[in-house]
């Protein structure tokens, strides 16, 4: 095991709150491997930068010396988490979970070590409870409890409906840690009832309870909102290197020590030492390229960060157009042409005609690597060019 004075200052890192850290500390001391757990519900096929927070904090405790576990909520999904939500949320099928679950085991052996990794189902436990032991559990906690939880308390001020499933939700995710007795759950800062509702029942069922530790959102691409795929500021793990690149290229200069800090293996001496370069004067964009290249090798392969960095150099540096790209083909409907605005909703290069009326008014948009001004702008029937939204998007396109 890693010496104790060692171990506190990695598993500190990022981490916005502990409870207990006094309790952790004692843990630690006794020089014995701790169980750690984490749990994910799979309600969607895909992990984002977001989700590998927590795993990634999985994986210092794992070269810590610690056991890991990584949950699959199979059973908790079918429920659906209301942690922040001001409406009812669609439970999933099992179908739906369990397809989900399948990738959610390849992607995250890109960080953890499999040879050292726990994973279990909820369903193990949970599927065997009888409705008489759900009653029970269901019997630890009071509505006024539960009504203390934020999103709880704001619908039922607010007079929105509460279905009684939901509350049952906090109580399984508690219950996880009983079943699988943990000395340390992870979650984000927006799972701190739940991750504290293990903790009671685990003193309710006689087990010593569990330390909380709590990590931050991470910011999407727009620095502001935490990262979703809804909102369409994520990063896929699983996306192409030259799009995680370009993506990663796009932050700003203070969100990357965020990334660097919640998102990088590197040493905290390192990273300190990339902010003293930047402060005397290193270009922040070079510092970037080794965060791009970090996280895109973990994910893909280091020939894959190397030749995403040389694509995006050859294009954004000096303005070359990407051979590649989608190919469309659409019929103007009116003999004067088609709008160009709708011309880049149906295209996919925009989210909306007015989000491309909104990319033309900012300057953002190109044909054939000329600005466009003209929100009213006709493309005319018998032309083929090469359409450019921002600095990632681009698309050959003819009409008819």
């Amino acid at each position: 095991m890693t010496p104790v004075s060692d171990q506190l200052p990695e598993i500190q890192r990022g981490a916005d709150e502990i409870l207990v850290l006094t309790e952790l500390e004692e843990r630690l001391k006794t020089g014995e491997p701790m169980r750690i757990k984490a749990g994910f519900d799979p309600t969607a096929p895909d992990l984002h930068l977001g989700h590998t927070v927590l795993i990634n904090k999985l994986r210092q405790f794992q070269e810590l010396g610690h056991q890991v576990i990584f949950l699959i909520g199979d059973f908790t999904g079918m429920i659906g988490d209301p942690t922040g939500k001001n409406i009812t949320r669609k439970p999933l099928t099992e179908e739906q979970v369990l397809e989900n679950a399948k990738t959610y085991q390849t992607q995250i052996f890109k960080i953890l070590d499999p040879d050292k990794t726990e994973i279990r189902f909820n369903s193990e436990w949970m599927g065997k409870m009888s409705s008489a032991d759900l009653i029970k559990l269901a019997a630890t906690h009071t509505v006024a409890r539960m009504l203390e939880r934020d999103d709880f308390n704001k619908r039922y001020k607010s007079n929105q409906p509460i279905a009684i499933h939901e509350f049952l939700y906090p109580l399984v995710q508690g219950y996880d840690s009983v079943a699988l007795e943990c000395d340390v759950e992870l979650g984000g800062t927006d799972q701190k009832f739940n991750l504290l509702m293990g903790r009671e029942l685990q003193k309710h069922y006689g087990q010593k309870p569990q330390i909380v530790l709590t990590m931050p959102l991470l910011e999407g691409l727009d620095g502001v909102q935490k990262m979703s795929k809804s909102l369409g500021n994520y990063i896929g793990i699983d996306e192409a290197p030259e799009e995680m690149f370009g993506k990663l290229m796009s932050i700003s200069d203070e969100l990357m020590w965020r990334y660097f800090e919640l998102l990088s293996f590197r040493p905290l001496a390192e990273i300190d030492d990339l902010k003293a370069q930047v402060a005397d004067g290193r270009n922040p964009r070079d510092v970037k390229f080794e965060l791009a290249d970090e996280i895109i090798t973990r994910f893909h392969s280091k020939e894959a960060a190397t030749a995403a960095q040389t694509a995006f150099i050859a294009r954004f540096q000096k303005g070359a157009i990407p051979d590649e790209m989608p190919e469309f083909s659409f019929k103007s409907e009116k003999d004067d042409g088609m709008p160009l605005a709708i011309l880049l909703k149906l295209s996919e290069l925009t989210s909306s005609t007015s989000d491309a009326i909104r990319m033309i008014k900012q300057g953002a948009v190109k044909i054939d690597g000329d600005k466009v001004s003209d929100t009213r702008l006709l493309i005319t029937a018998g032309t083929k060019a090469v359409y450019q939204v921002g600095k990632r998007k681009f698309a050959r396109i003819e009409v008819e």
